[in-house]
């Protein structure tokens, strides 16, 4: 076995550099926070090639001495910490003293500083670790860092970066959330010598969501301030009918500090589970303000994320703020007063559905076993026919569905059937449909349920997921058919996105295209669709771009195969696809179920949540004590 030896500070740093520097992104972060931390004014940030060929961070802060700026680039050295208790009442951005080091060591890193009162400045070169030169430089107050030829000395790092969009988007996404965290400071960001955005300095939080973001999103934005003993929640959170596909527009911030907490992201979603659809989210630039001793951000190499002394104590004082702006904006309505409420109104205007309007459906769902069928629900004793489970295996379906084929035989495929239902036949199963005749429709319930009288008892079917397993098959057959129709709209619609999705759409863009989307880009960040496949509604197009480009963000389009991009694509299509009609009569609701027990896997939507459940005449005997 080798002996035992101390690394050299070169090597130390450049593993150092593995934590603390992860992409381009990290980087500019660290500069960012150090000028700030420096009591900044004014900060200026260029890169170029998505930060790989160069990044430079400027600022007019307090600057640095010689002895000052070289000492910076020791391991550990650091002018924001003395004793290890300091780190319980932390007002600093940073405070380790790795970053610079470890930046230094993977990269040829250039520093200009000067403190006030110095009649000249002090240049710092170092490449890969290696001290090149100090030297005196002429320069304003304060401080320049320019890191060139990221990750030269180590270039299987290199290899791991994305593409130079992706690298930028991420570069941008941190810098105006650090322009959103100081509205004081004025920021400037250029990439390949173009200006991105100057943004002034702001008097107002919503002015500076105005520059960075654009004037169209503040007009949903409300200002909250609610004060709680030693807490206090401030900042901008959006009006229901505002809501978003995807949590990105959820932006919070600790004692300044933006983070990534599950704590504040949860409490501001449970605040608004009342008054948006399931699986819209809100818009929110929140600050809370705590005492520094009750919260921990020293738990993640990069400070992405913090932990609180008390989350209980968080979570509920951050609902209870936001549910009182809420209820003072007037959108909650009772519905025992008959007041259609904000979720309703979403769900009849974009198809979705409302918390709370199924909850037999979602009972089912939730209580659904591995293979679909809903758990303590028993079918009747009768024969039986086969079918496939979502996994592909061979299952049976209770008889009690037997009965509809003979009454939908003369029925074509989409004939007498709403628009939300296929109009073409879905591919044959491996096995025959079952034969179903005997069944009897009730009516309508909740909204999207569907009650049928069988044999055996009473069904119930959830409308929504049965037409999403339909379609999610139909779309699938359509990938590679070159079948896919196409509707060009007579007034295209734009839509803006933030530096992350935009990147993520525009490396995908032949994909979306192959699906019948026609998304043209229209300026930085901004796009113009002018087609969209003909199962959509036009009025639909920006949302479901939005939610694509979210489950591209949350890696749901991973890898290469992209027979499993497509299925994801379907699945969330299969979403917007189905229009639920008010009213619905026997032959449509019996070619529904048809449909439903033609596709491959009938018990359960693409989510996986149940089609249908069973409620035997058993069962009702016992339950009604018959």
């Amino acid at each position: 076995m080798p002996s035992i030896r101390i690394l050299p500070d070169r090597v130390a740093n450049q593993i150092a550099a593995g934590e603390v520097v992860e992409r381009p992104q990290a980087v500019i972060k660290e500069l960012v926070e150090n000028a700030l931390d420096a009591g900044a004014t004014r900060v200026e940030v260029e890169f170029s090639h998505g930060g790989r060929s160069m990044m430079r961070v400027e600022d007019n802060g307090c600057g640095m001495s010689r002895e000052d700026a070289l000492l910076c680039l020791e391991r550990h050295a650091t002018s924001k910490i003395i004793e290890a208790d300091d780190l319980n009442r932390l007002g600093s951005y940073g405070f380790r003293g790795e970053a610079l080091p470890s930046i230094a060591s993977v990269s040829r890193f250039t520093l200009q500083t000067r403190p006030q009162g110095s009649e000249s400045g002090t240049e710092v070169l170092v490449n890969g670790g290696r001290l090149l030169h100090v030297r005196d430089c002429g320069r304003p107050v304060g401080t320049r860092i320019e890191v060139a030829q990221l990750f030269h000395p180590v270039p299987a790092r290199r290899k791991f970066l994305k593409t130079d969009q992706t690298e930028a988007a991420h570069i941008v996404q941190c810098v105006r959330l650090y322009a959103l965290a100081c509205p004081g400071v004025s920021f400037t960001l250029i990439e390949d010598g173009r200006v991105l955005f100057r943004s002034p300095e702001c008097p107002r939080l919503l002015d500076r969501v105005g520059e960075i973001f654009g004037r169209h999103f503040t007009a949903d934005l409300v200002p909250i301030e609610v004060r709680e003993g030693d807490m206090v929640l401030r900042g901008l959170i959006g009006k229901p009918v505002a809501a978003r596909p995807t949590r990105h527009e959820m932006i919070s911030f600790i004692n300044g500090r933006p983070v990534d907490s599950r704590t504040v992201n949860y409490a501001i979603v449970e605040s608004y589970h009342e008054y948006i659809a399931k699986g819209r989210y809100p818009m929110a630039f929140l600050f809370l303000e705590i005492d520094p001793a009750a919260v921990d951000v020293n738990v993640h190499p990069a400070k992405r994320e913090v932990r609180f002394r008390s989350e209980p104590q968080v979570r509920s004082f951050i609902i209870r703020a936001i549910l009182q702006r809420l209820r003072e904006l007037g959108q909650a309505a009772s519905p025992l007063l008959g007041a259609q409420t904000e979720p309703a109104r979403q769900a009849e205007a974009g198809g979705v559905q409302p918390p709370g309007s199924a909850p037999v459906a979602g009972g089912a769902a939730e209580a659904a076993g591995p293979g679909g069928q809903a758990q303590g629900m028993q079918p009747a004793p009768a024969a039986t026919v086969s079918a496939l489970d979502a996994a592909g295996r061979v299952i049976k379906v209770p008889a009690f569905s037997a009965g509809l084929e003979a009454a939908a035989a003369d029925r074509l495929p989409g004939a007498g059937v709403s628009s939300a239902t296929p109009q073409q036949p879905i591919p044959s199963p491996r096995q025959a449909a079952p034969v179903l005749t005997a069944w009897r429709f009730i009516g309508l319930a909740q909204g999207s349920l569907a009650l049928f009288e069988a044999p055996g008892g009473l069904v119930v079917l959830d409308r929504r997921s049965a037409l999403e397993r339909i379609w999610y098959e139909r779309l699938l057959a359509q990938h590679g058919t070159g079948a896919l129709a196409v509707q060009r709209l007579l007034l295209p619609s734009t839509l803006e996105l933030d530096p992350v999705a935009s990147a993520l759409v525009k490396d995908r863009l032949g994909f979306v295209q192959a699906h019948g989307f026609e998304l043209v880009e229209f300026g930085r960040n901004f796009f113009r669709i002018e087609a969209v496949p003909d199962w959509m509604e036009p009025g639909d197009a920006v949302d479901f771009i939005r939610e694509l480009a979210g489950a591209l963000r949350d890696g749901r389009f991973q890898g290469r195969d992209e027979r499993v991009w497509h299925e994801e694509y379907a699945r969330l299509a299969s979403a917007k696809a189905v229009r639920l009609s008010q009213r619905a009569g026997e032959a449509e609701m019996l070619g529904l179920l048809r449909d439903l027990f033609l596709t491959r896997a009938p018990l359960t939507s693409p989510q996986g949540r149940a089609t249908y459940f069973e409620l035997s005449q058993g069962e009702l005997a016992r339950r009604l004590q018959i």
